[in-house]
């Protein structure tokens, strides 16, 4: 079997080469409201890898849109309003991965979160962090021994190097914990191979952490075969007691949503690991850019990856033990989320 990180190159590469030869034979479309309408609408459906979760989940049908959306073009059009009427059409998808960019703006869906309940607030980490002067912070990651003796992390991004020396640090510190409360809230993902190093930390063994499959063709349901995508264990120090709660909430996505599945796939295998808050916001296709003939770019969703069942996490994946941080509890300065996660761990 191949570790994560051979996997997950190789078939990067593979999805690279695939997408580059089938983009030999596109449609040239001239620089009009009209031609970059059709350019952008083709791209879209021959590389968007989600087309059928999107029909069954959101009934979305992209052959519709098009109808729709040719009645609406106009070659009188300003660039702003082409802009904006190229974004609503991208916005049907309701996909954080799709994205239209243009020197004065940046088309995006962020309905998957702002459409719910923050469930985390940074006055309310400080009442649990305290001063600085009461917490460490390295590599990123904020960490804290609390008067329970939980171990607490919190990591808001995976877009920076996690130094593997810095997680032997903290572990190290937080090894007389009883347990560990792994607070990811509001992290909206980054690099891939951050999340996977950090995940590393927890798994006694290599387990299989899920399946991708790419394109191979233009048809919405042209996909390579399933390929696993195995999760090698750290050789350097690891948390390995029970009681690891991993904190959600809505705004968890792409490389964060992927850690997610990950230490879910540990929990299910070693029976230590919950998954505690809200459902997370999803984003679970690997990226693909493009450009339209009047320069602007688009990216999608091009490569879809699954968790250790088969299951699309692309909507988000649902927590272990759900739990919301109600009003009375935050104007009392209480983390209802942090405080599940504390239950769960002295049970």
């Amino acid at each position: 079997m191949r570790t994560f990180r051979s996997t997950y190159c190789l078939l990067c590469s593979t999805l690279l080469l695939m997408l580059t030869a089938s983009c030999v034979d596109v449609k040239e479309y001239d620089n009009s409201a009209s031609g970059n309408f059709e350019a952008l609408w083709q791209i879209m459906d021959e590389h968007y890898c989600f087309f059928p979760e999107k029909e069954a989940e959101l009934g979305v049908n992209w052959n519709s849109i098009h109808t729709e959306y040719s009645e609406q073009v106009n070659e009188k059009m300003t660039r702003s309003q082409q802009f904006e009427f190229l974004a609503s059409m991208l916005s049907t998808l309701k996909d954080g991965h799709v994205n239209l960019s243009s020197a004065a703006d940046y088309a995006r869906n962020w309905s998957w979160k702002e459409d719910y309940p923050t469930n985390f607030s940074e006055e309310l980490q400080k009442q649990y962090l305290g001063k600085s002067s009461d917490y460490k912070i390295s590599s990123g990651i904020s960490y804290k021994i609390l008067d329970d003796n939980t171990g607490y992390m919190y990591l808001g991004t995976f877009d920076n190097e996690i130094g593997e020396g810095n997680l032997d640090e903290i572990l190290s510190y937080l090894a007389p914990c009883n347990g560990l409360i792994l607070d990811i809230r509001s992290n909206g993902g980054g690099k891939l191979s951050e999340a996977q190093k950090l995940a590393a930390r927890f798994t006694e063994s290599k387990i299989m952490v899920g399946y991708m499959r790419h394109k191979t063709g233009k048809a919405h349901t042209d996909f390579s075969d399933w390929q696993e995508i195995w999760l090698e264990a750290s050789s350097r120090i690891r948390w390995s007691k029970k009681h690891v709660c991993v904190l959600t909430n809505r705004s968890v996505y792409s490389a964060a949503n992927e850690f997610v599945k990950y230490m879910k796939a540990i929990g299910e295998a070693q029976g230590n690991i919950l998954i505690v808050g809200d459902k997370t916001g999803g984003g679970s296709g690997m990226p693909y850019s493009n450009e339209l003939p009047n320069g602007w770019s688009v990216r999608m969703s091009a490569c879809p990856m699954y968790d250790n069942h088969k299951q699309c996490t692309e909507f988000g994946i649902e927590p272990d033990v759900s739990a919301s941080i109600s009003t009375t509890s935050a104007l009392q300065g209480i983390d209802d989320i942090i405080e599940q996660a504390r239950k769960e761990i002295n049970k």
